[in-house]
């Protein structure tokens, strides 16, 4: 039988994006069939396989989006979030490839599912981007998502504590003031789109917390200074007000996490 991590890594090593969907899909199902092993026999890769285009460039290199309110700014917020929910399929094989060995089936199961979630938004984000005469790929992008993941490669804690208490958790911030743009633009089916992610991304920092919480409580570890103390280590960056108070709290991520500090300044 394949073990889990084997089905992982070849998520991980796709480098065409409908073949990473259609494999983030299938490993997905075939978990839920019990056609795959919870075995963890081969390691994933440093970095995932990658398509010529999008052209990737550091952060401060990127261009200016806009607010969404032309078409291009539209296209452009699209295809941003597009290369997100692209990194998203990754980092959640990952999650599942590289640590769950030391936790039981349950977490594994979590992670191919949110997995499987993130391959659909791409789909549905890249369809709309052609519908719109664009493409995945017309646009450069970064690659910072997998940078957090490289930067928490040897820690679940603080892979859990950054990605989706930190990096998920952000696009609930603003996902809702964006769907309200996109809507005010007349585009509902991209504000469609964006609702359905955001519904999705509430659960999934839902499951990051939960695992967080569940870890620290095995070890004894106090959940919030711990979580502050790995954001301030392993975040590049600030936590930034405003915050979608009633979203976080709906996943979990209560206000003690967060409030009133930054990346910076953690003690």
């Amino acid at each position: 039988m394949t073990s889990v991590a084997f089905a992982c890594r070849s998520v991980l090593l796709a480098s065409d994006p409908r073949e990473k969907v259609r494999r983030a899909r299938s490993t997905a199902r075939a978990w839920r069939g019990g056609a795959l092993a919870h075995a963890f026999d081969v390691a994933m890769p440093e970095r995932p396989a990658r398509p010529e285009r999008p052209e990737l460039v550091p952060p401060n290199r990127m261009p200016k989006r806009g607010r969404g309110g032309s078409e291009r700014g539209r296209i452009a917020m699209l295809h941003a979030l597009a290369h997100i929910e692209f990194g998203a399929i990754d980092l959640a094989f990952d999650m599942a490839g590289r640590f769950g060995a030391t936790f039981p089936p349950a977490f594994v199961q979590d992670w191919l599912a949110v997995g499987a979630d993130e391959a659909i938004h791409f789909a549905l984000l890249d369809r709309r981007l052609r519908a719109l005469g664009s493409f995945y790929g017309a646009l450069p992008a970064h690659d910072g998502l997998w940078d957090a993941a490289a930067e928490t490669a040897h820690d679940v804690l603080a892979r859990l504590a950054v990605v989706p208490m930190v990096l998920e958790a952000r696009g609930l911030d603003v996902t809702p003031a964006t769907v309200e743009r996109f809507e005010g633009a007349g585009d509902k089916r991209s504000a469609a789109i964006l609702g359905r992610i955001y519904s999705d991304e509430i659960r999934h920092v839902s499951i990051g917390t939960r695992w967080f919480k569940t870890a620290c409580e095995s070890q004894e570890i106090a959940v919030v200074s711990h979580w502050q103390r790995l954001v301030r280590h392993h975040f590049r960056g600030a936590l930034k007000p405003p915050f979608n108070d009633s979203a976080r709290d709906e996943a979990g991520l209560s206000r003690e996490f967060y409030t009133g500090v930054d990346a910076g300044s953690f003690a």
